[in-house]
């Protein structure tokens, strides 16, 4: 399953802020999105840069698992 891991900004726009503590890492598959402040990737994986072409959520850079095990903690 290809999991992709990317960082949101506007959780970390909104803990500087608010002085809140909101997951700042998203662990996204084709199923869920799930929220982290910590996540450990068991196996291999790649980094992304695609400026012209970002994900649908508007993330331009992320951590692409094909079959590596990621642990949220």
């Amino acid at each position: 399953m290809k999991t992709r891991i990317h960082i949101n900004q506007h959780h970390i726009r909104a803990n500087a802020i608010r002085g809140s503590d909101l997951p700042v890492i998203s662990v996204k598959t084709y199923k869920e999105n799930r929220y982290a402040n910590r996540v450990s990737i068991n196996g291999p994986s790649k980094v992304i840069y695609s400026p012209d072409s970002p994900l649908s959520c508007g993330a331009r850079v992320w951590i692409e698992c094909d079959h590596a095990d990621v642990e949220i903690e």
